[in-house]
């Protein structure tokens, strides 16, 4: 009898390494795809797949996270194609994956804020002039979360370099200063060492985009 039950814990044992393996292995290959792609309609494919690894992985938070971050990305895209009306939609289906990311992870997380004022942010762009006062001050409000919860965090840097790079002078930006704000978050993109091999780790090729000035 204890030979069964060692028999057959080793088995479980084996099974959920197996699992395990098979998560990361999945999950590894639809971040890669996410953090090369730029295409609104595969952006909405590689959400749909997060929330399918999420509903199948319920413990875990990172599939929710990068669902969260695939409907930004593609909100993103469709910001530079002209398509301001569908902003809202998909910063409303990222705050909904952030929830449940926020449910398992907890409230005191550098990454899930950013994305938060993320999403605020790309509410606000739908009618900058009419939703400043309120999204872009919730944007605001949970860049100074993220920053507060982690100082070294690279991706908090991106955004702030952005946000004052594209922030006319008038109002306090300037490209100058987001140039060197880019030079800032970069160096920490090179000393920054993610938690696991899942955890969020993108945005460098970004800030090295704006230094090589292929954005002008």
């Amino acid at each position: 009898m204890k030979k069964y039950l060692l028999t057959f814990a080793l088995s479980v044992m084996s099974l959920n390494a197996f699992a395990q393996a098979d998560y990361e292995k999945i999950m590894s290959d639809k971040i890669a795809k996410l953090e090369n792609t730029r295409s609104a309609d595969e952006l909405q494919a590689l959400a749909n797949d997060f929330d399918r690894i999420g509903k199948k992985e319920t413990k875990q938070w990172l599939p929710s996270y990068y669902a969260a971050l695939a409907y930004l990305q593609k909100g993103r895209t469709q910001m530079q194609e002209g398509k301001m009306s569908e902003l809202s939609i998909n910063a409303n289906a990222a705050e909904k994956y952030l929830d449940q990311a926020e449910a398992i992870a907890g409230k005191d997380n550098s990454e899930l804020h950013l994305l938060r004022k993320m999403a605020f942010s790309l509410k606000m762009m739908e009618n900058p002039a009419e939703r400043y006062m309120t999204d872009g001050m919730k944007a605001m409000e949970e860049l100074k979360k993220a920053e507060t919860l982690d100082p070294t965090n690279p991706r908090v840097a991106l955004i702030k370099a952005e946000d004052t790079y594209y922030t006319p002078e008038q109002y306090g930006g300037s490209k100058t200063k987001g140039i060197e704000q880019f030079k800032a978050a970069l160096e920490k993109f090179n000393t920054f060492k993610p938690k696991t091999s899942l955890d969020p780790n993108w945005g460098k090729s970004e800030a090295e985009y704006f230094l090589s000035g292929a954005a002008k």
